[in-house]
């Protein structure tokens, strides 16, 4: 398969390490400011770039019939924009916010939880995030996943606030600490007990494995997708 990497950061040259071992070919390394590439050498691209750029990035392969998987976090006030580019021309397009089996199957034990907490008004939710001093948005991308599922599955929540909250909202706590691939920790307290799960990425492998499984998984599909239907949970 050859890949485009539309970002080359850390996480575009973990990709690279991952679906070269893989038995793939990395045909374009692009970065914000490259200009006047041919996307169609390709036969999936791989976006990890910035959030100022990641829709003109996805615009530009659904436009020229590439297959794209999308990670970057912080542009959705595009996706529904996307969405309709990917129908309009019959293209292939996957965004998640994380990438990883282990925070997919964290996705639906959060689903789970919620559920099973709905009616327990004594229990207050609270969320934390933890990721590197490099990543440009607060809270990440799967922390406001996360809450947003909360809020599907759950009575008495309505919306999530950065840093603050109260009887109906979620706050979510943003930490950047050096080094730190991603933590993230969901909590229901009352007066008499504490419930707490926890995601902790050790390295960027797992997000950078699963990207390059969804891409081998698009690849001759159409259609929009999220990774429940990569892994099949």
């Amino acid at each position: 398969m050859d890949i485009a990497l539309l970002g080359y950061g850390k996480m575009g040259k973990t990709i690279e390490q991952i679906a070269l071992k893989r038995g793939h070919t990395i045909v374009l390394k692009i970065d914000k400011d490259d200009k006047d590439y041919d996307i169609t050498k390709a036969d999936v691209a791989i976006d990890f770039s910035i959030p100022e750029v990641a829709f003109n990035n996805i615009s530009l392969c659904l436009n020229q019939n590439v297959p794209v998987v999308s990670g970057t976090t912080g542009w959705l006030n595009d996706f529904d924009n996307a969405v309709r580019l990917c129908k309009e021309n019959n293209g292939a397009f996957i965004y998640a916010s994380n990438y990883s089996l282990g925070v997919n199957i964290f996705f639906e034990l959060n689903k789970t939880l919620a559920k099973m907490m709905s009616n327990l008004k004594q229990y207050h939710v609270s969320m934390e995030e933890i990721h590197h001093t490099q990543k440009l948005d607060a809270p990440s991308g799967t922390a406001i996943s996360l809450a947003n599922d909360i809020i599907a599955n759950h009575n008495n929540l309505d919306d999530w606030k950065l840093n603050m909250g109260n009887e109906n909202t979620i706050p979510i706590v943003s930490k950047r600490i050096a080094d730190v691939p991603g933590t993230h920790s969901i909590t229901y307290k009352s007066e008499v007990d504490t419930i707490n799960i926890e995601h902790i990425a050790h390295n960027r492998q797992g997000f950078a494995l699963g990207a390059v499984i969804a891409a081998e998984w698009l690849v001759g599909k159409t259609g929009v997708y999220n990774m429940k239907d990569v892994l099949g949970i």
